[in-house]
């Protein structure tokens, strides 16, 4: 395979729920005693310099072997939404799958850089807990969560230990990962910013992290084999009391515009700016004294038999669309590989009918298939997508195209913040996706014109100018 890296080992516990390898209660993260030679973790870090390369990674349109994702850029200017799906995440049955909804003048490349680095810092530091917990790494532990009675107690435990592990993890993760923005030579993300809604499939066991706005759902099957919808994290808006006690706890402040009175906001205590559509998200360091946060909430769930396939998407689908209609366009698809495909576009016909003055919003789409098949149709290669493309640049290794043309991604148009006064030039944001640097054409970044139903942000603050200029 060359470069491309699997930290997988096959496990041979019995199957479980959804043609599953049976679930274990330790974490299988490919260190199980095997005959055959194993790749080292650093290993593993080396290839991971070529995410592109992966085999069993997807970030762009298309399908991978038990999934599906789509993207489409919306009529705000740069597509800022990015996604993931990593199968054989850390083992063969483990597999990891993101939505990142980006916002502010460099929000794609937020986006985008959480994309590629937050799954490498949540597989890190569940290596290091798995080499500590294991020694030398030279046994797996492995354990069915069903047991005889007598065992009750000690797989209650277990369980709780295993979700205690997976849950400082996720919350390890996002802080490294908020903190790298933080300190990012390249990459201002002062008024930038992404959400993130992340899950990792392992056996039968689902585990969740996320920050922002951005949602999963589950399509499950009800008593009478009938789809249902059932929502597996919660939009973490300015609204939700628990999130506006804590800003304002923290001098900041929450409130709707007059003209959007449905939409609340985050403001700084000294100015009506930027007017955060979020009470948690990446970046966004100009809020970050004042109440927002990059903590995520998490969640474990034992998934069944009767659980079909899991939907993570950024809020330009949930905007128009509900958690029924998303099961139900997805469940009707002729073939699981286009779902994604179709959920976008039945998202896209919403916003004409439901918003025709308004921009539409970028939209992004990931379905994963429990049961991990996929149609043997092929019919992904007659498609034609509308969004980011890949192409090669000079190095050979896969690069992002939101126009369609053989240059390097930069930051064009951009219609997530809306300024109050008449476009104002920002500085020059034109920043390589894979590594922050800048080329040496310079791009404006301006702010939005027209009308949009409900942008991330509002305007700038503005001191922002003034310490743009002071960076420059």
């Amino acid at each position: 395979m060359g470069c491309c890296v699997s930290t997988s080992s096959r496990s041979t516990c019995s199957s479980g729920s959804n043609g599953d390898m049976a679930t274990p209660t330790c974490l299988e993260i490919g260190f199980c005693a095997k005959k055959r030679a194993r790749r080292t973790f650093s290993d593993h870090v080396i290839s991971l310099h070529h995410l592109s390369s992966l085999p069993s990674r997807i970030f762009t349109n298309g399908k991978s072997r038990g999934s599906c994702i789509f993207t489409q850029q919306g009529r705000k200017g740069i597509n800022q939404d990015a996604m993931v799906v990593w199968e054989d995440f850390m083992s063969e049955d483990m597999i990891f799958c993101g939505v990142f909804d980006g916002h502010g003048p460099q929000g794609h490349l937020v986006a985008r850089k959480v994309r590629d680095t937050l799954p490498v810092k949540l597989l890190s530091f569940l290596h290091s807990y798995e080499s500590k917990r294991n020694g030398s790494a030279k046994a797996c532990l492995k354990r069915n969560m069903k047991s005889d009675g007598g065992d009750n107690e000690k797989d209650i435990s277990s369980e709780d230990k295993l979700n205690s592990t997976w849950k400082e993890a996720f919350m390890k993760a996002y802080k490294a990962m908020d903190k790298e923005l933080s300190s990012h030579p390249k990459l201002d993300c002062f008024c930038s910013g992404s959400t993130s809604v992340t899950i990792v499939k392992q056996g039968s066991n689902l585990f969740m992290g996320y920050i922002g706005d951005s949602r999963a759902i589950m399509g499950s099957k009800d008593s009478n084999d009938s789809m249902v919808a059932i929502q597996l994290t919660v939009d973490l808006k300015p609204d939700l009391p628990r999130e506006a006690e804590r800003i304002k706890q923290c001098k900041g402040r929450v409130f709707a515009l007059q003209d959007e009175p449905e939409v609340s906001r985050v403001w700084l205590p000294f100015d009506d700016a930027p007017g955060l559509a979020m009470a948690r998200a990446f970046g966004d360091f100009c809020l970050k004294e004042y109440g927002v946060i990059s903590i995520p909430e998490f969640s474990h769930r034992l998934l069944t038999d009767r659980d079909q396939f899991i939907v993570l998407a950024s809020d330009g689908v949930w905007d128009v669309l509900s958690n029924e209609e998303v099961v139900e366009i997805v469940s009707s698809a002729p073939t699981r590989s286009s779902a994604a495909r179709i959920l976008v576009n039945s998202a896209a016909r919403e916003w004409k009918l439901k918003y025709p003055t308004s921009k539409m919003d970028d939209c992004a789409v990931v379905c994963l298939f429990l049961d991990g098949k996929m149609d043997s149709e092929s019919d992904y290669e007659e498609q034609c997508f509308s969004s980011a493309t890949i192409q090669s640049n000079h190095s050979g290794n896969p690069i992002e195209s939101d126009d369609g043309q053989k240059s390097e991604p930069s930051l064009q148009r951009n219609f997530t913040v809306r300024s109050s006064e008449e476009n104002e030039i920002n500085g020059a944001v034109s920043v390589d996706v894979e590594d922050g640097t800048a080329p040496a054409d310079d791009q404006n970044w301006l702010g939005l014109e027209g009308v949009t139903r409900v942008n991330s942000l509002v305007q700038l603050p503005r001191f922002s100018e003034e310490r743009s200029k002071s960076n420059s």
